[in-house]
């Protein structure tokens, strides 16, 4: 499984783009799949920490958390912004595990003041990375995944 900083080391440009379309708003759209193989979209916060990893966290008990402990394929689509393509629009794909040990639990608990505690806590490993942009009156369309170098198509 690939850690954002793996990605990062591999493709640092492209990673950049991406951090950069995250970290710039809050809220993104997270797509799980449902028992029934129908996909589930919700709202949700990631955080690039320390570790060189992705993380979201969850309310106890959500559909999206029950969602990736059953299975733990995800898309997360970063907030478009003010209807512009500033940046380009970033997607992830991948496999998120749950982190269920009390002692890597507490610390991030610990960290995350005015947050309900406890919460569900996932890593989000590496399958796939998309950076769309509009350069030059074009559309170009960045594609990464583990093993092999950034594909860039343009439209």
């Amino acid at each position: 499984m690939t850690t954002w900083n793996e990605f990062s080391t591999a493709a640092p440009h492209l990673a950049s783009a991406v951090q950069a379309r995250f970290t710039a708003h809050k809220h993104h759209v997270l797509a799980t799949l449902r028992a029934d193989g129908a996909p589930r979209v919700s709202g949700t916060e990631v955080e690039f920490v320390d570790s060189g990893v992705v993380r979201l966290g969850s309310m106890l008990g959500a559909a999206k958390a029950h969602d990736l402990q059953r299975d733990g394929r995800f898309a997360l689509h970063s907030n478009p912004g003010h209807h512009s393509m500033e940046g380009g629009d970033a997607k992830i794909g991948g496999r998120a595990v749950e982190i269920t040990d009390p002692a890597v639990l507490q610390p991030i608990f610990d960290a995350s003041p005015g947050e309900p505690e406890p919460y569900h806590v996932f890593d989000l490993y590496i399958t796939e990375v998309v950076l769309t942009s509009l350069v030059d009156d074009h559309m170009q369309i960045d594609v990464w995944r583990p093993g092999r170098e950034v594909r860039t198509v343009t439209r």
